[in-house]
């Protein structure tokens, strides 16, 4: 497989194939690089001063093969600690430090549902997974779900009324954490929305049972070898950008500063591999990603899904993605754009009306969780949109 430097074309040398990203200027792209410079501005502003909304960050913009801005700021390690008596992050010596390079993996969170959700789309494209077949066609045992008629379109759309989550991180054992998931029941109306990472959770029981293989197997070999992408596995990931000092009471274990091991508490009581989180990547690999499905598919001589399942994983109201979410997406936002966020601090958008991809990568819980801000995200959104019109 190519490595990640032979997956872009920075010459134009003609050696690879077109639909690979190459990185080029703004206007070979489409997009006005006056406004891709105030990105760039800005996404450096997110790190600075004494309480900064992260403390690295990464972003990628691109239109169609070509990628027109790759930039990191900050630090991907900054903290020792998080001090709760002065509300501070214990800053390391600045030879201690670690920068953030265009290079450094993130923990992606929450962005790791698309990657579940697109192995269950291909399971249906192979026509061993049904999207409107029952979960406990598949999972008898997982008897609440079997009761309620709970369907993997419901997991895929956060309609299922399942609870947002389940503290399996208080647990004894996996016997323990699967009885808890065999047990749980909708607390929601079925086909009302209710995001939830059990979803997630219950799908990949479902992948891992019709495949005799572990998510992290089926993520592998169907989706970031094909395409390249070898900086994109679960954890352990050693040279990743620190997350939190975790410890209760503001988490929900105690673990002390995290780098490079999954941040969500019941990814790492499953032992780093779940269908909702536990991740790790780099904004060249998502791009990657993103430019895959803007092409319907394909990357290259790889193809992952067929043209009309992309189709069907993007069309409102989305299959594991969210469609137009301004709120994250700012003005990208209208048209069936489509992404996600992570709780880490990470985010991705694709908008297929323009062919238009943005990811920006950040480390917002480090030096501890505060309270969810995506203005950064919306103003990063907001900024390629109008790169896009004002070409």
């Amino acid at each position: 497989m190519p490595s990640l430097e032979h997956t872009y074309d920075r010459g134009g040398s003609g050696e690879l194939s077109a639909p690979r990203l190459r990185i080029d200027t703004p206007e070979r792209a489409g997009l006005d690089p006056e406004e891709l410079r105030h990105l760039v501005r800005e996404v450096h502003d997110l790190t600075t001063g004494d309480r900064p909304w992260a403390a690295g960050t990464v972003v990628v913009a691109g239109r169609g093969p070509v990628i027109a801005v790759e930039e990191a700021a900050g630090w991907a390690v900054r903290y020792s600690a998080y001090d709760p008596e002065t509300d501070n992050g214990v800053e390391l010596p600045p030879n201690s430090r670690v920068p953030t390079t265009v290079d450094t993996p993130f923990d992606l969170a929450s962005l790791t549902k698309l990657f579940t959700a697109v192995a269950a789309m291909q399971q249906i494209e192979r026509g061993t997974l049904g999207i409107d077949a029952r979960v406990g066609a598949y999972l008898p045992d997982f008897r609440a779900a079997a009761r309620h008629g709970i369907t993997v379109r419901q997991l895929l759309t956060h309609t299922s009324g399942l609870r947002p989550e389940l503290p399996l991180y208080d647990c004894a054992d996996d016997a323990e954490r699967l009885a808890m998931l065999r047990a749980e029941a909708p607390v929601g109306e079925p086909g009302t929305y209710l995001y939830s990472d059990l979803n997630l959770l219950l799908l990949q029981s479902v992948l891992e049972r019709i495949s005799g293989r572990t998510l992290d197997v089926l993520v592998h070999e169907g989706i970031t070898r094909p395409l390249g992408m070898t900086s994109t596995d679960f954890g352990p990931c050693p040279g990743a950008a620190a997350t939190e000092d975790q410890r209760r009471p503001w988490a929900k274990a105690d673990r002390g500063m995290l780098r490079g091991v999954v941040h969500d508490e019941n990814a790492w009581a499953l032992g780093g591999v779940a269908g909702h989180a536990g991740l790790f990547s780099t904004a060249r690999d998502l791009a990657i990603f993103c430019r895959t499905l803007l092409a319907g598919g394909s990357y290259g001589p790889a193809r992952i899904l067929g043209a009309d399942i992309v189709e069907l994983l993007l069309t409102p109201p989305g299959l594991g993605f969210a469609v137009d979410q301004a709120w994250f997406m700012g003005e990208l936002a209208g048209r069936g754009a489509v992404g996600h966020t992570g709780f880490t601090g990470t985010s991705l958008v694709l908008d297929p009306a323009t062919d238009t991809f943005l990811i920006l990568l950040a480390n917002t819980v480090h030096p501890r969780r505060r309270g969810p801000d995506s203005g950064p995200r919306a103003a990063a959104g907001t900024r390629v949109a109008r790169a896009v019109r004002g070409f």
